[in-house]
């Protein structure tokens, strides 16, 4: 786990750099892409939001949703992926929705600082965001 300081500009930076924004899109999505189809499927999808635990935790302490109310809300989250509804999310659609997502944490953020703990697996969008500002700096101060 890594703490860094992040706000607004810097994901937004991020999402506008498109080649570190695609390479990270891409490896995120190949590693969702469990079968290796070119395609997410509904519990591709589910898999990697309940790995997440956004919903099944509030602060740490895990509470109870029940399992029909979770379904609901992961198949209206697969159909917003699922811009064709084609019932498969290919990349560009996939590319399409967290660009979205990522855009929509930059307005949230806006333009004060703030200190995030951030997993150091390699697959936060945040923490890439915040490690090309800081080897921006970094390339600035040399």
């Amino acid at each position: 786990m890594g703490i860094v300081i992040i706000d607004g500009s810097t994901v937004r930076a991020f999402v506008e750099n498109e080649e570190a924004f695609k390479k990270s899109v891409e490896e995120r999505f190949a590693s969702l892409d469990l079968n290796s189809d070119g395609v997410l499927s509904r519990s591709e999808l589910r898999k990697a939001f309940e790995s997440f635990r956004l919903i099944e935790s509030h602060f740490g302490i895990d509470v109870a949703t029940p399992p029909d109310e979770l379904t609901k809300l992961y198949d209206s989250i697969f159909d917003k992926f699922d811009c064709d509804n084609s019932g498969a999310v290919d990349l560009d659609e996939f590319r399409a929705e967290m660009k979205k997502i990522m855009l929509a944490i930059a307005d949230g953020l806006g333009e004060s600082p703030i200190q995030m703990a951030l997993e150091d697996d390699g697959n936060s969008f945040l923490k890439k965001a915040a490690d090309l500002e800081a080897s921006k700096i970094a390339a600035q101060a040399t």
